[in-house]
């Protein structure tokens, strides 16, 4: 080219970076195992688009959506034609450091690309394969998640890679944008790991106009290479659709295979419970197993059901569509909701989770309708743990509930004690089965109430869980925000860094005592009721009615001799299995 023809076309790159791109990078097809030339397909033009006219940016993008590469692409631009007196400093963040080097590679072999007229190359300074500079004074430096990564670089531009899998907080985000030039940019990609605190809340807050974050989403059947093929099928789950297609012969499918694609015609077809599907999208969800969760994050781009959640997506949509209220009194300076006043004969439940009160977490209460199975109170705040139990007396009171205090790690026995000394009787005592008269201990009595969630975590959350799914009320936004951040962290069901789980805490341990302590003494009531119906007894005047009786222990011996109107524990033992099995 004449220095005319390369003046027209370093101007012409420099105005239109999709043609810049497309017309000077390749990128490796493993379909052909070879470079072919970067075509860029409408949603990533856009895409491209809104990096060149926005300063902040959220791409939410499927799986295999080419996001990355050209992410890569549109940086090693921004490098090559970059001024040396206005060098371009490049940060890329990922929670793995392989991982941000992965995306710094890329842009460094999109950078070694570039014809040579554009003047630039690799700087002999550093030319590693984390930090890299060029010859025009611009830089490229991968980090893990660390705050110490940040410090002494000023970029430019911050990536964030895989965004919902940074183990950080907000304070982290805080420190990473802090350290953002007057002026750069930041782009935050990403496939949804659930209601991370990262990618979830800054997409939310954008769509809440919140922040200034311009959205830019991808859907797989936008693009050309996997919707050749494409239908829309009528039905509820495309992956039951998959795995039991005799079940749905009569489901209405349209079949938009080799027509020109109207994507306004196709969302509204969405928008009426049509399910996109192609070759390629059944192929994806046999590779993910037909896991759900894996093809929401993967190929649907859903946070909800996307992340490891404890509960299931259904359950929290249900709640929160059908449930979710405000409540008819605040008091407490707001920390207290309530949805129902006390009702008469109702039996309600307690739970108590205390905190120092000046720490990050909070105290809670909740109380629960036994005989209705749903949320009629909630508390949460920061009050010391004696000052907790006199607030908690007042509402225990109330509703005549029936208390039960965590008492791990110290901060719950003080709560406890000075319940008892108010003279609250309705406590939970761990390991006192009142419904077993055979294992009846008046030790029990001298010990602390109240029980250690930690040593049974497990039941407890699953016992809350088993609640859900039988159709427990849940009113509370505070209480649904903290589910939908409630995952499984290394096998173990807690909340996300950075979440609380406070609120989920003090209604499960009270959903675990209703069941087992309520439920129990119910059936064995039953049991009790029916026995003594069935049972001719005979009045014996030779028993002693001063003789003191102890409702939880039978009396075996009545002035030396056994009673012959009691009944040992061997006779219960040979025909207990009239009543039903003991645990």
């Amino acid at each position: 080219m004449t220095r005319e023809e390369l003046i027209i076309e370093y101007t012409r790159c420099m105005k239109d970076t999709p043609y810049a791109l497309k017309t000077y990078l390749q990128t490796y097809d493993n379909t052909v195992s070879q470079y072919v030339p970067l075509e860029l397909f409408p949603d990533q033009v856009t895409l491209i688009d809104d990096y060149e006219n926005f300063n902040e940016n959220i791409a939410l993008k499927y799986r295999q959506a080419g996001v990355s590469t050209v992410t890569a692409a549109w940086s090693s631009k921004k490098l090559v034609f970059a001024k040396k007196n206005k060098p371009e400093k490049i940060l890329i963040i990922a929670n793995k450091l392989d991982t941000a080097i992965e995306m710094a590679n890329k842009v460094k072999s999109f950078t070694e690309q570039w014809p040579s007229w554009v003047g630039v190359g690799f700087s002999k300074e550093k030319n590693a394969q984390k930090h890299f500079k060029l010859t025009n004074g611009c830089e490229v430096k991968a980090v893990a998640t660390s705050t110490d990564a940040l410090r002494g670089y000023t970029p430019t531009i911050l990536i964030f890679d895989e965004a919902a899998y940074i183990e950080a907080d907000s304070d982290f985000w805080a420190a990473c944008m802090a350290s953002l030039s007057t002026g750069g940019k930041v782009i935050v990609i990403s496939t949804p790991n659930g209601y991370d605190p990262i990618y979830y809340e800054i997409f939310d807050q954008a769509q809440k106009g919140m922040n200034d974050f311009k959205i830019s989403p991808m859907v797989w059947y936008k693009d050309p290479r996997y919707n050749k093929d494409l239908q829309l099928v009528k039905c509820d789950d495309i992956i039951h659709y998959f795995l039991n297609r005799e079940e749905h012969l009569n489901d209405e499918v349209i079949d938009l295979s080799g027509v020109k694609k109207d994507y306004e015609y196709i969302n509204s077809l969405i928008a009426q419970g049509y399910k996109p599907t192609s070759s390629w999208y059944e192929k994806m969800v046999k590779k993910l197993k037909y896991d759900k969760r894996k093809v929401n994050q993967e190929l649907e781009c859903a946070f909800l059901g996307s992340g490891d959640n404890v509960f299931d997506s259904r359950i929290t949509e249900d709640i929160r569509s059908n449930m979710v209220r405000e409540p008819q009194g605040k008091m407490v300076s707001g920390g207290l909701w309530i949805w129902k006043d006390p009702i008469e004969n109702h039996r309600y439940i307690m739970g108590v989770d205390v905190s120092r009160g000046d720490s990050e977490d909070y105290s809670t209460f909740q109380i629960i309708d036994f005989e209705t199975r749903e949320q009629v109170a909630e508390y949460i705040g920061k009050l010391p743990p004696d000052t907790l139990a006199e607030l908690c007396y007042k509402w225990g009171m109330m509703y005549s509930a029936f208390i039960v205090v965590d008492i791990t790690g110290g901060m719950g026995v003080t709560t406890s004690r000075k319940l008892q000394e108010l003279g609250y009787k309705s406590l939970y005592v761990d390991g006192l089965d009142a419904t077993n008269r055979w294992k009846y201990d008046p030790k029990m009595m001298e010990r602390i109430p109240g029980i250690n969630f930690n040593s049974k975590r497990v039941q407890i959350i699953a016992a809350y869980e088993e609640y859900l799914r039988h159709g427990f009320k849940v009113y509370s936004s505070r209480l649904l925000n903290e589910m939908n951040t409630f995952v499984y962290v290394n096998g173990r069901p807690d909340h996300q860094k950075g979440q609380h789980d406070d609120l989920i805490m003090s209604i499960a341990m009270a959903c675990y005592v209703g069941e087992n302590s309520f439920s129990s003494l119910t059936k064995v009531t039953e049991q009790a009721k029916t026995m003594l119906e069935s049972w001719s007894v005979a009045e014996n005047d030779n028993v002693s009615k001063s003789v003191s009786q102890n409702t939880y222990v039978p009396s075996y011996v009545v002035g030396g001799q056994r009673n012959p109107m009691e009944y040992s524990r061997e006779d219960y033992a040979k025909y207990g299995w009239l009543f039903g099995s003991r645990r």
